[in-house]
């Protein structure tokens, strides 16, 4: 009889990935209501809306008319050229189709431009706090993340003249995110432009994650693209679109750079899905009311959440305006975000990201999400602020 050893060998990389963090809260918490119990989610960055009719639409219209097949790797051209026209009419800045890599959302882009950029202990400079898994791309293909403490006051974004300090010989890349996870914050023009010259300068590429593009609350946004051609550029549509489980992204990249990802892409990916991209042709070239309305409703949201936040003794620097989070300093009441966290779902039936998911440079702050009705917020603040005085009491 065939028999299989019981010890697994796994490799020392996928022993070594740490969890993220707001996943198992998203986990602990469905346990939770299995059980019975009603939880409020403010912990995951999805969007409660909806995806807009006519994108559904074009996607069923599509599997009607049979196209199901593989695409081009680097996506279909019509979905190409509304990217490249969506760059445009919002940034004025003029780019070719052939830039664009259609993927299978910005994960997978992410981690192809790591592949097309890294060697072993290449650094790749980023802030603190930073997206959760940023790092672990880098170190999953034997990179080295440089770490970038930032300020509060200025939103957690990187600034010129520190990510300067911290160049080396080994830096292979400079990643921002802009709006931002999790502090929600914007760049300013002045700031990309210290970083374009940087870019330029040290012939430096910088690799920008703009997924939260679109979801901004005053003022004008901006696209690194803006300032410089060395950049590569990762998008798509789970935010602005509510398109998550479509799992549609993309990548614009230097031309010379765009054989090597697309070879990698053919190996590992083949390429997105074809119907999906028919949706996302449907939500850049179709109505965009509905996203104007979702922005007006996150904006609802987000100073009504603030406010609550506040009210409570959480504290604030920076007014977040942009994306749909709120990160807060709890270290009045734990310096254990993770501890606070489960302590929050487990008494108060509110589920909330713990600041350590992003970084030693959040840890003790806690990471909330708008994305959820104004209803179930409200509940969630009103279910926070009773556990919070019963902390400070006990």
């Amino acid at each position: 009889m065939f028999s299989i050893n019981s010890e697994c060998i796994l490799s020392k990389q996928s022993e070594d990935i740490p969890p993220f963090y707001v996943m198992e809260v998203l986990e602990s918490a469905k346990e939770l209501e299995a059980q019975g119990r009603h939880i409020i989610h403010l912990e995951v960055g999805e969007p409660d809306f909806p995806t807009a009719p006519h994108i559904c639409e074009a996607a069923c219209t599509a599997i009607g008319k049979g196209l199901t097949k593989y695409t081009h790797s680097q996506g279909l051209p019509a979905l190409r050229d509304a990217i490249v026209e969506s760059y445009y009419r919002k940034f004025g800045v003029d780019l070719d189709p052939n830039q664009v890599i259609v993927t299978s959302g910005t994960s997978p882009g992410l981690l192809m431009v790591f592949m097309a950029l890294l060697e072993k202990r290449d650094e790749v400079i980023m802030s603190n706090p930073h997206y959760a898994c940023y790092p672990n791309f880098v170190k999953y293909l034997g990179g080295t993340p440089v770490f970038v403490y930032t300020s509060e006051a200025n939103g957690f974004a990187l600034e010129p003249e520190t990510v300067r300090q911290c160049l080396s010989p080994n830096t292979k890349a400079i990643l921002i995110n802009s709006p931002s996870n999790p502090g929600g914050h914007v760049m300013s023009p002045e700031t990309l432009q210290g970083l374009a010259a940087i870019a330029d300068e040290k012939r430096i590429p910088i690799v920008a994650d703009e997924i939260y593009q679109g979801l901004i609350y005053s003022g004008e946004e901006h696209s690194i693209l803006e300032y410089t051609k060395n950049a590569f550029i990762l998008n798509g549509f789970s935010k602005l679109y509510a398109m998550t489980g479509w799992r549609l992204g993309y990548i614009i990249c230097p031309l010379e750079c765009v054989r090597a990802i697309q070879k990698i892409h053919q190996n590992f990916f083949i390429c997105a899905n074809s119907f999906v991209q028919e949706a996302g042709i449907a939500a850049l070239n179709g109505s965009q009311e509905h996203v104007a309305e979702m922005v007006q409703i996150y904006n609802m949201r987000r100073q009504y959440m603030l406010k609550r936040l506040l009210g409570m003794g959480l504290e604030v620097l920076k007014e977040p305006m942009g994306a749909f989070y709120v990160l807060a300093d709890a270290r009045k009441f734990n310096n254990d975000s993770l501890e606070l966290s489960r302590k929050i779902l487990n008494e108060a039936g509110v589920a909330v990201t713990p600041g350590i998911d992003f970084g030693n440079g959040a840890e003790g702050y806690l990471r909330f999400s708008y994305a959820n009705s104004l209803e179930n917020i409200a509940e969630g603040m009103d279910r926070l602020e009773t556990f919070l005085e019963k902390e400070l009491d006990g």
